[in-house]
């Protein structure tokens, strides 16, 4: 006890015995009052005790447990904290080590804070990667066992690469968007609506989404570009096409040049590779449209021109096989080419090139049947000159004095002279034939018709005119026989009536002038309508000669 306390207790107790003694209190009561008090005081003194040892535990144990709490930050945190516990008592200990805890307690937080802001980053940039639209909400779940330096060195050296394939992402991104915009400009289209169809990041910056650098989108984007890049080879490729045709139409239907220039464009890019195609809308469908519309104009007007070429060659083709009676159909042939130059289906260069073969082989073939054919105009020209006689000599008049009368006498002898020549051209006609068909394999065709097959039917039929001509002689001579004998008969009766000589000379005479009678030349013969006359010697009246000959045979 400390000697103020000691004093205190004294003094206490005195006045105690003072107040007993003014009292009166027996000793036996001062006693126990005092063994009262000296208990009191003990179980004081022993609940002060027992609070001061538990408060001792409480001590140690948070000893202890600082003690346990640094080893596992130590092994947590991967460091070695060298600290010595000092000698004393529990409290000098206890603040010995509490810095230490606290330095441990800070660096935990330091490090896992570090940890948590990697991972985040990290989740961030595998999910943009991944193609994850979101970025993730919840923080990152960190690992306190492990919170070394080590592990927080890895995970930002995975950070580093992650970022640099971001960068490196980001910016074959960036250069796929740079492509599409200069393509869209170079080909004119909708340079956000062709990037949309790609991913919505790509044209919707903002804070909270970044562009898509996902395999996807890289993947959408190099597919895109190199789809426009071939898009844009065959727009070139088609525009240079239809420039060179067009250059050609204009060429060949000798277009102004002011027409010409209207598609100056167009033809500025004949001989321009496609990289270096950079002029804005250049490439547009509304030029491409442009060009075939010209290029549509352009065939339309070569079509007419060529159709009519076409067509007048054709004309010639058919003219040629005309003039050498050649089988020709002239209104299938020139229905089948329109026909074909109407389809598109044939190349009018190709038809005219067809026809110039045909042309060149039907005048070979001309030139072939050009001796053939001129024996056949005199033929058909001698069955003309006979069918001619024939109706001239069917005419009842053709000796009346009329004017041209002498001339067609004329005709008629040098058209008996040549019906005389008729077998035997017919003859050399189709030795001529047999020959040609002979060197050549096929049928002598004159106006579709087989040539051979008409000169044999043409002998039939002049062999059955023959002998209808032969009995109608003989009908004639035996109709003769009968007047002669009828005249025999009654002869004398009409001598006396009326002489045949006076008859006769009275006849001509009255209807004809002397001057304009026919044969009245001496000694000429004329010929009309298959009959031959010869002058009577009496009253220059022409007799048949076939009736004389009746006489003769008679």
């Amino acid at each position: 006890m400390s000697p103020s306390s000691t004093t205190t207790c004294t003094s206490l107790l005195h006045e105690l015995q003072i107040i007993w003694d003014e009292i009166g209190e027996s000793y036996d009561e001062r006693d126990k009052m005092l063994l009262d008090l000296e208990q009191e005081c003990l179980d004081i003194y022993n609940k002060k005790v027992e609070k001061t040892r538990k408060y001792r535990a409480e001590l140690q144990r948070s000893l202890a447990q600082a003690e346990a709490e640094i080893a596992s930050l130590m092994s947590a945190l991967g460091e070695q904290v060298s600290f010595s516990r000092k000698e004393g008592s529990l409290k000098e200990q206890i603040s010995s080590v509490k810095p230490v805890l606290e330095d441990l307690m800070m660096k935990k937080e330091q490090r896992v804070k570090d940890l948590s802001e990697t991972l985040t980053q990290i989740e961030e940039i595998s999910s943009n990667i991944a193609g994850n639209d979101y970025p993730v909400s919840s923080g990152p779940e960190i690992d306190e066992s492990d919170l070394t330096q080590r592990k927080l060195d890895e995970l930002r050296a995975h950070l580093k690469d992650l970022r640099n394939e971001k960068a490196v992402r980001l910016q074959k991104v960036n250069s796929f968007i740079n492509a599409v915009h200069e393509l869209s400009e170079i080909m004119s289209f909708d340079f956000s609506k062709a990037l949309s169809n790609v991913h919505r990041s790509l044209t919707e910056f903002s804070k909270t989404h970044s562009k898509s650098i996902s395999n996807d989108t890289l993947a959408r984007l190099t597919e895109l570009v190199a789809s426009l890049k071939e898009e844009k080879h065959e727009r070139l490729l088609k525009l240079q096409g239809l420039g060179r045709t067009m250059q050609e139409l204009w060429s060949l239907m000798e277009t102004p040049m002011d027409e010409r220039s209207r598609f100056g464009h167009v033809s500025s890019l004949l001989l321009v590779p496609a990289d270096d195609i950079k002029k804005k809308g250049c490439l547009g469908l509304d030029i491409l449209w442009e060009a075939e519309d010209e290029v549509k104009r352009l065939n339309a007007l070569k079509s007419r021109k060529m159709k009519e070429l076409v067509l007048k060659r054709q004309c010639e083709l058919e003219e040629i096989c005309r003039e050498v009676h050649m089988d020709v159909d002239s209104n299938a042939a020139r229905q089948s080419l329109v026909d074909l130059i109407d389809s598109g289906d044939g190349d009018l260069s190709d038809i005219l090139a067809r026809i110039d073969v045909q042309i060149e082989k039907a005048k070979e073939e001309a030139l072939s049947r050009k001796e053939i054919l001129d024996k056949v105009d005199k033929w058909r020209h001698a069955k003309e000159e006979e069918k001619w006689l024939d109706d001239y000599e069917k005419d009842e008049n053709r000796f009346s004095a009329v004017r041209g009368a002498h001339k067609n006498l004329k005709r008629a002898e040098k058209a008996r002279s040549l019906i005389s020549k008729i077998p035997v051209m017919i003859d050399v006609l189709i030795t001529k034939v047999k020959a040609w068909e002979k060197e050549r394999g096929v049928p002598f065709l004159c106006d579709k018709h087989p040539l051979l097959q008409t000169l044999e039917e043409d002998i039939v039929i002049r062999a059955q005119r023959e002998e209808e001509k032969r009995q109608f002689r003989e009908q004639k001579r035996l109709q003769g026989v009968l007047a002669t004998e009828k005249e025999a008969n009654y002869g004398s009766k009409s001598a006396k009536k009326k002489p045949l000589g006076q008859s006769l000379n009275s006849d001509n005479v009255t209807k004809t002038p002397i001057g304009r009678r026919i044969g009245s030349t001496p000694g000429r013969s004329a010929i009309s309508g298959g009959k031959d006359y010869r002058e009577s010697g009496r009253g220059n009246t022409a007799i048949p000669l076939n009736y004389v000959a009746l006489q003769k045979e008679d």
